[in-house]
């Protein structure tokens, strides 16, 4: 049941009072305890659930953290969809799947709300404890690099930098820029971050 309940889409069975309070736990708890300091027993006991309630709802630990930044697309299906293959071309595809995210108008206003919840007191810990070993670390992994902790850091550097000028700060030179123009200038970067000497 556990299974099934965790690779399936859409509403889960039971109460959405209870999933609400177990989400907006396991925000509380991420943001005050970072993802390392977080377990689904303290969860569970911060929204008066059993803990197999929790592993009900939302599976392993990693899925509750990513269901807790409420995103409309699971960041890590995206980049396995779209990333993963050959090292070689590997920035090129993380840029256009990220772009390509991101230009959806559909799903930019909850990023630009995930965006937010980073800067505000405990946000730090949310991406460097969270999001780096949860989401990137492990799409280095997959994409075979050696030192996927250090290689995803370099990544993000970039990556978040491009992200948070062009949708957050509306820097005019990057607003401008088509994806393929992005593309063009950062894609090299990021690939010598994947497979250059570090």
């Amino acid at each position: 049941m556990t299974s099934s309940v965790r690779g399936g889409r859409g509403r889960r069975p039971g109460s959405p009072d209870t999933r609400a309070a177990i989400l907006a736990a396991a925000r509380a708890r991420f943001a005050a305890a970072g993802f390392a300091g977080t377990t689904i027993r303290a969860v569970a006991g911060d929204a008066g659930v059993d803990p197999a309630l929790v592993h009900h709802y939302f599976g392993s630990k990693d899925d509750l953290f990513v269901a807790a930044l409420e995103l409309p697309v699971d960041p890590r299906s995206v980049l396995a969809e779209q990333v993963v293959g050959p090292v070689e071309g590997a920035g090129e595809r993380l840029l256009r799947a990220l772009l390509g995210v991101w230009d959806d108008p559909s799903v930019q206003p909850a990023l630009l709300a995930m965006v937010r919840r980073l800067l505000e007191p405990g946000g730090d810990a949310l991406f460097r404890e969270g999001f780096l070993p949860v989401v990137l670390v492990p799409l280095g992994s997959a994409l075979g690099v050696d030192a996927p902790e250090r290689r995803m850091q370099l990544v993000a550097s970039q990556v978040i930098g491009l992200l948070v000028l062009r949708y957050v700060v509306h820097a005019e030179l990057l607003v401008a820029m088509d994806v393929d123009a992005l593309v063009a200038v950062y894609a090299p970067v990021l690939d010598g971050f994947l497979t250059g000497p570090l």
